[in-house]
């Protein structure tokens, strides 16, 4: 067993307590605009005796920027969230069917600041497992899990470059291997390598 399996839920929330400076796709935003507020669960399962996270890839859709890519459950603050914890924990309980009462919240990672100018607050929990899942046919088109030891390897992801329509210069782009037929990149590929690098 590697490492990163043998964390106990009590280790992972004790590392998530170190402070690391917030992350963004774009540079040029996180300090010059006003992002909204967004929050994600990032949901540890044990599968055996080894740790993976739960993903989502969102339905292709021609109105949505972020159709057909994967994510993880989450989504835009509501005014009833009395936090982003809360609005972590409704959006993947409408998404996927998880029950905040079932999710063992672990700790946080610093923001994520996003190209479509979100400032999303990742939000660490676990989840029992198996977990009947429930996935919104209209946000969801998949939900599967990625081992934590294989997102954690270097040569399973890379830097590409992509020209973004309102910036001049190229943007650097965290892109994952594929794994199961999906492309983990963007937004969530950053989230998880923040996290890996909080857990190692």
């Amino acid at each position: 067993m590697n490492q990163l399996d043998q964390l106990t839920e009590t280790d992972i929330a004790q590392r998530l307590r170190r402070q690391s400076l917030p992350t963004h796709d774009v540079p040029q935003i996180a300090g010059g605009h006003v992002c909204r507020e967004a929050g994600v669960l990032v949901p540890f399962v044990r599968m055996g005796n080894s740790w993976h996270l739960l993903f989502i890839r969102r339905p292709a859709s021609a109105t949505d920027r972020h159709g057909g890519q994967v994510a993880f459950a989450g989504g835009k603050r509501d005014p009833e969230d009395i936090d982003l914890i809360a609005t972590a924990l409704r959006e993947a309980h409408e998404e996927v069917g998880i029950q905040p009462q079932d999710v063992r919240v672990l700790g946080q990672l610093t923001p994520h600041h996003s190209v479509s100018r979100f400032r999303i607050a990742p939000v660490v929990g676990a989840v029992p497992w198996p977990y009947n899942l429930i996935p919104s046919p209209q946000e969801v088109a998949r939900i599967f899990t990625i081992p934590l030891n294989w997102l954690a390897q270097p040569q399973h992801h890379e830097i590409r470059y992509r020209q973004l329509a309102d910036l001049t210069e190229p943007v650097p782009v965290v892109y994952f291997q594929e794994y199961d037929h999906e492309v983990l990149w963007g937004a969530t590929a950053r989230i998880t390598l923040s996290l890996l690098a909080c857990l190692q």
